[in-house]
């Protein structure tokens, strides 16, 4: 079941992502999805400011995976983009078993390296308003259907 949501603005983006975050557990994925500018890095922010990172959170395109680990948990957030889809010698899968949160910029552009279990987030930017987002939650498992079901 996919569960839409429509934010205005910035902070409206990163209240979802902080909402998200109040239901979070070790080895949680969360999949980003949507096009250049649509907010996968503001979501990551708000999502590592709930999770008390103290450490700047900043898109990963050059460093492909930054970690964090001053939160409550450690934070692995991942930007594939610029692999092209070739993730073979990086181990990403074994960020999901590391007890912490991972969270992945452009997950579709690696679906053969994703886990079962998972909470897919696409963002769309929309073409009459700069600051609207349509948001789509899709849950991949009991615990990601049970964390939308409380938060959302």
């Amino acid at each position: 079941m996919d569960f839409k949501i429509t934010t205005y603005s910035e902070e409206e983006t990163i209240e979802l992502a902080q909402n998200i975050e109040s239901e979070k557990f070790p080895n949680m994925v969360i999949c980003l999805k949507g096009d250049l500018g649509c907010g996968k890095t503001v979501f990551t922010k708000g999502f590592a400011q709930a999770l008390e990172v103290k450490e700047e959170v900043t898109s990963p395109t050059f460093n492909i995976i930054k970690e964090y680990t001053s939160g409550e948990l450690p934070l692995y957030h991942m930007d594939v983009y610029r692999l092209d889809g070739k993730v073979d010698d990086l181990g990403i899968e074994e960020y999901y078993t590391k007890k912490g949160i991972t969270i992945i910029e452009w997950a579709d552009m690696i679906p053969d390296y994703l886990p079962e279990n998972r909470l897919d987030i696409k963002i769309k930017s929309s073409s009459e308003d700069e600051d609207k987002r349509i948001i789509t939650i899709t849950p991949y498992g009991k615990k990601y259907e049970e964390l939308c079901e409380a938060i959302l």
